[in-house]
């Protein structure tokens, strides 16, 4: 079917240590590195009702800025709201194209009635395990792994990185740092490194805001 391409199933986890996760990767001989290290500029977008976010819908333009050096990738990206959750992972429907100026896309957005609502960063390294893709994400909130591809690869790459019984999250960044932000107090709306600079995120400050 041309569509199931367009799913997208996936686990993410929160870790205290990724260089631990890293050094079991660079040792399993069926794990590669696809993605060196890059710096991820994400902008969120919302129309004019202010609709898409309430109904879980994504409009995202990210730039990807090798770490190491080189020519940056920009991508225009739409999900849809998850169609089902099992076994502690997320599907949901998601679409993206690969574009050659962000400026000039942001510009097009802007112009078609969307509006930039959200602004967040992290550094990402992509690796292939076992089927499934294995990317290590540090942000702003601290260091998540997530795992994307069939069910039955997500639970063998899990296995592979001791994490198969790690506790499991279904939210988005976007859900995560909401209810870090209201738990905290935190007067900023963007998940950016300098926002967050000096700032401790306790593991009680992930859970949805009572109320």
């Amino acid at each position: 079917m041309p569509g199931a391409s367009y799913l997208e199933t996936e686990v993410k986890v929160r870790v205290a240590d990724l260089e631990t996760i890293r050094q079991r990767l660079n040792a399993d001989p069926d794990a590669a590195l696809t993605k060196p290290r890059v710096h991820e500029y994400n902008v969120r977008y919302e129309d004019a009702a202010g609709a898409l976010t309430p109904a879980g819908v994504v409009l995202r333009l990210r730039r990807d800025a090798p770490v190491a050096g080189g020519d940056p990738r920009v991508r225009l990206t739409y999900k849809a709201p998850a169609e089902a959750l099992s076994a502690g992972a997320s599907t949901r429907f998601e679409a993206e194209v690969e574009v050659s100026d962000f400026e000039a896309m942001n510009l097009i957005l802007k112009r078609m009635g969307y509006h930039p609502c959200w602004v967040y960063e992290k550094y990402r390294t992509t690796y292939a395990v076992a089927g499934a893709e294995v990317v290590l994400d540090e942000t702003p909130l601290g260091a998540f792994v997530e795992v994307e591809g069939a069910p039955a690869a997500i639970e063998t790459a899990l296995a592979r990185l001791a994490l198969a019984d790690a506790p499991r999250l279904l939210e988005s960044y976007a859900v995560l740092f909401e209810n870090v932000r209201r738990n905290l107090g935190l007067p900023f709306n963007d998940m950016t490194f300098a926002d967050f600079c000096g700032i401790d995120v306790p593991e009680r400050a992930f859970a949805p805001p009572e109320g």
